[in-house]
């Protein structure tokens, strides 16, 4: 069969996984390795297509093409497979079921045992696998995204941000690992301590280095494309979040501005307010309705103490048991002063012959007022002398 894409889709479209047919591809594809470029294109894209099932089978057929050229020598499919197989390896292993991730990981660890491809090729796709790994297990439902576990929404405005980042994660990843491969047969090739080959096999290694320069550049190219557009993305958003910015600014100083003018006008308003009230609440005081303070509280009333009333002396008497009112003398008067040592004898038998009113419950003295000196009794001595007496006591009851 003749050598076209045709051809070559055809027997990727029939491969399975038995061995027989992976072997049969195998023998037919590296036949035609000089179009080892074109058929990895063709490869790729059938793989994007393919299912997860039919994507094993396309492992396993990339699997034997690349050993076989190893044991052979023949580096044509591995130059050719290395700026692609880690992008191709992370695309049949994402979304797959665990048996068939299993196997995948089998046959990348196959290539890293025989050193299929480069070390850093070969790291690219470890660090695929494993990324794929981490978010898979950091995915947990309800954790993330909406409470019923589903994928957390983007917003619109993000959403060809979030796009053009995951399409620079995509190609930055292999293209460390083409550029290593390119630099590296590069300097294999262009060493002036290795002896040239012959004419024929000089220019197909050159012609080979040529190839893997030009999927390097490619490759670059393209993630410098992605770049730009994530780039471009980021300062239109950026330059939205600016204008918006100044927008919300000015927006706040006019809201400022609003609110200082109201409330010097709720302020003038309420001093009106106060001014008209102000001399009906201030009991006519001038001046107390401009004032929006608060009157002073007043004084605290003085409490008065609760001091018992003064007691007057009291003297029992000694003569019998009826208790005795007493009365504390006012001064001498004049006519107290002429009675003599036996008017006071006569006072005292006086006394002895009248019962004391009884003290009250309040502790007060009561006296019986004397009215006139008819009360008094004959004290039997010198009229002049009796008289005398009933005055000066009738004064004393008046005091």
């Amino acid at each position: 069969m003749a050598y076209n894409d045709d051809s070559v889709l055809a027997r990727l479209s029939s491969l399975n996984e038995s061995h027989d047919s992976i072997a049969t591809a195998a023998q037919w594809i590296m036949f035609h390795r000089r179009h080892a470029d074109r058929t990895v294109q063709l490869w790729v894209q059938r793989l994007k297509d393919s299912s997860s099932a039919k994507r094993l089978s396309l492992v396993y057929l990339a699997n034997e093409v690349a050993q076989q050229s190893k044991i052979r020598h023949k580096d044509d499919f591995i130059i050719a497979f290395a700026p692609v197989v880690a992008e191709a390896i992370s695309i049949a292993y994402k979304g797959a079921a665990a048996d068939i991730q299993s196997k995948l990981k089998r046959v990348v660890d196959v290539w890293k045992d025989r050193a299929i491809f480069e070390a850093p090729i070969q790291a690219a796709i470890d660090a695929r696998i494993e990324d794929l790994d981490k978010a898979r297990g950091s995915a947990k439902p309800g954790f993330r995204g909406s409470p019923f576990g589903g994928p957390a929404a983007v917003p619109s405005e993000f959403a060809p941000l979030v796009s053009a980042h995951q399409n620079v994660g995509k190609l930055s990843i292999p293209l460390k690992a083409t550029i290593a491969s390119a630099n590296q047969e590069y300097k294999k090739q262009t060493d002036s301590s290795t002896p040239a080959p012959s004419a024929p096999v000089y220019a197909a290694r050159l012609n080979g280095l040529l190839k893997t320069l030009a999927n390097a550049e490619s490759a670059v190219a393209e993630c410098v494309k992605a770049r730009e557009g994530l780039i471009s993305g980021l300062e239109k958003l950026l330059d939205a979040n600016r204008a918006a910015l100044e927008e919300d600014k000015t927006t706040a100083a006019q809201l400022l501005s609003r609110k200082s003018e109201v409330e010097e006008k709720k302020h003038q308003v309420e001093l009106a307010i106060m001014r008209a009230l102000g001399p009906a609440e201030n009991n006519g005081e001038p001046g107390a309705g401009g004032s929006t303070n608060t009157p002073p509280e007043p004084d605290r009333p003085e409490m008065e103490a609760l001091t018992p009333p003064v007691m007057e002396a009291f003297t029992p008497p000694s003569m019998d048991d009826e208790p005795f009112d007493y009365v504390a003398p006012a001064e001498e008067s004049s006519a107290d002063k002429q009675v003599s040592g036996g008017g006071i004898e006569m006072l005292s038998n006086l006394a002895s012959s009248y019962q004391s009113l009884p003290i009250s419950t309040n502790g007060a003295n009561k006296r019986r007022r004397v009215d006139d000196g008819d009360d008094f009794p004959d004290l039997g001595g010198d009229d002049g002398i009796d008289a005398d007496v009933a005055e000066m006591l009738k004064e004393g009851n008046q005091v």
